[in-house]
């Protein structure tokens, strides 16, 4: 059966489209060329003055794996922030800054998102996580696999092994544990704090292998683009939240020799020290930097008001900012000496001079970056709040008076010390489209999704414009996923699964004779077991493994 979505306004950047009428038409699930005449349509919606979009596409939220799955155990009260209700269509689920797994698949399709990345998987809890991913209804999944803290890897940088046996080690690790991409959390720094090391700058040493942040994050660019793996190295870098951290960012941007490379919820790393309160925005300055530097791209980690929970694999840092926890419990954990875990709850305040500084800098990043296509909306879900608050940021984005409004509200020596209000930029919805949907996906190389040519999934959004953007994208009138339609005017309407995003990247597979010792020597399961088949996956019966292909 053909269904036909007539005369909307389409926002489709990868194919050169801004807000012109087009009639889009569905079959199997694909998006495909106007059919023969004599086609039979079976359905017709019609959308004169509804704007459509592709599904929208979160690059960076953590909705599995043991940060988060602890972060549910431990805020009991979070659960009755939100809850989902058993119906004859949704189960019942809860929580608002970490909800779960059903509650994040029925949010995200409600407001339009067909796909969603966890950013820090660790390999050892792969198959805990890819369990909690397939649990997430309707949405596309996919994760990043943890690197640059382990003692494997750093073991092979301290003996000066070559590139060649790093990239090896790379693809088994995105193979073993069927990831889409790398993320490094704190170059070093999580592994040095288990030797009582407070602090790890870019050209610091670990004190145990004597390797610096810079070797680590060079060595793993270059395996992640010698390897033709679509997303660069997706990077937490050193001294999150720290003041004057902006310079290891401008260091990071200009030390990685050319490479591609991903700095990820950029605003914690983007702060100066200046000032009577040694704590002052560096936007400008990472801004003009990320403009010249064509081979990076970031995502914002958006703070806005309110109670959420900071997760995180960097236990240096989450232990520093455990102080501040609301309310006050949090927990730090070590995984199989590999990783490392952090959980403090937090409130942003919009009185508090820290965090109302870190709300502008967030903004006047999104502000003043130039290129659309390489900076993604964000609020490092649930880090700087909950997924649920992007139709709020969107209307920060592309209402300058709004954004205005909300900045005389906030902390007036904040306020004061930024340039906010001097900035008059409005996204587009065009440039809406090409942050949320073609840009992401092309960054993660999903060659059929973020757009609506002839061929891609039909994973499509219809909104009515509005005035107030916020009301706009917070309930589109239709979602389709493959096809489906699972949301109508905000509300969840038929629950499919969607599919896990992984890569197949060559490799020596004569590296798995040194993993095999040391994993006798070192680990609590054997090889074999540490590996997550296919069909773990596919057997599930949620949804199909999509095998991306790498480009080199």
């Amino acid at each position: 059966m053909i269904v036909k979505l007539s005369g909307g306004t389409v926002y489709d950047p990868t194919n050169g489209v801004n807000g012109k009428r087009r009639d889009i038409y569905i079959k199997d699930g694909r998006i495909i060329n106007k059919p023969d005449i004599q086609a039979k349509i079976g359905k017709t919606y019609d959308l004169r003055g509804k704007v459509i979009m592709s599904g929208a596409i979160d690059i960076h939220t953590h909705i599995g794996g043991g940060k988060v799955n602890l972060a549910r155990m431990m805020l009991p009260e979070d659960h009755r922030d939100d809850t989902v209700k058993r119906t004859s269509i949704t189960r019942a689920g809860c929580g608002h800054a970490v909800p779960s797994t059903l509650t994040a698949g029925y949010r995200y399709a409600e407001m339009g998102y067909t796909s969603c990345f966890e950013p820090a998987m660790l390999p050892a809890n792969a198959r805990q996580t890819h369990m909690e991913m397939a649990d997430t209804p309707i949405v596309d999944k996919g994760a990043y696999a943890l690197l640059g803290n382990d003692d494997f890897f750093l073991q092979m940088l301290a003996a000066k092994k070559d590139q060649a046996a790093i990239n090896d080690y790379v693809a088994w690790i995105i193979q073993s544990s069927q990831a889409l991409g790398i993320k490094v959390v704190n170059p070093g720094g999580i592994n040095a704090f288990k030797f009582n090391q407070r602090k790890l700058d870019l050209d610091d040493k670990n004190p145990f292998y004597n390797v610096s942040p810079r070797e680590i994050l060079i060595s793993l660019s270059r395996a992640v683009h010698e390897l033709g793996i679509p997303h660069p190295l997706h990077v937490h870098g050193c001294n999150l939240g720290v003041p004057g951290n902006k310079h290891s960012t401008l260091d990071t941007i200009e030390g990685v020799e050319g490479l591609p490379m991903h700095l990820t919820h950029i605003q914690f790393h983007s702060y100066g020290n200046e000032g009577d309160r040694k704590f002052s925005s560096g936007a400008a300055e990472i801004a003009e930097s990320v403009n010249k530097h064509k081979n990076i791209s970031i995502d914002v980690g958006q703070i806005l008001f309110g109670q959420t929970v900071t997760a995180s694999g960097d236990t240096m840092h989450q232990y520093e900012g455990h102080w501040h926890a609301h309310p006050k419990k949090w927990l730090l954990m070590d995984i199989e000496c590999d990783a490392g875990c952090g959980v403090v709850p937090f409130r942003y305040e919009d009185k508090n001079f820290v965090n109302a500084l870190q709300w502008a800098i967030g903004l006047e990043l999104f502000l003043q970056v130039d290129d659309p296509w390489r900076i993604f909306l964000t609020t490092d879900h649930p880090n700087g709040a909950p997924f649920t608050t992007y139709p709020h940021l969107i209307r920060l984005l592309m209402d300058r008076g709004f954004r205005n409004d909300m900045l005389s509200t906030i902390n007036k020596a904040a306020a004061s010390s930024s340039i906010l209000a001097s900035l008059d930029r409005e996204y587009s919805l065009y440039e809406i489209a090409i942050m949320t949907r073609a840009a992401p996906a092309r960054s993660l190389g999903l060659k059929d999704r973020g757009h609506l040519g002839s061929g891609a999934a039909a994973d499509i959004t219809v909104y009515t414009e509005h005035r107030n953007k916020e009301r706009m994208f917070a309930k589109p009138d239709y979602v389709f996923k493959d096809g489906e339609l699972v949301a109508e005017k905000g509300k969840v309407v038929h629950v499919t699964s969607g599919g896990t995003h992984t890569l197949r990247p060559d490799y020596n597979t004569g590296i798995e004779k040194s993993l095999v010792k040391y994993f006798e020597r070192y680990v609590n399961i054997k090889l074999g077991n540490f590996k997550l088949a296919d069909d773990e996956i596919t057997d599930l019966g949620k949804g199909k493994l999509i095998i991306q292909p790498c480009v080199r």
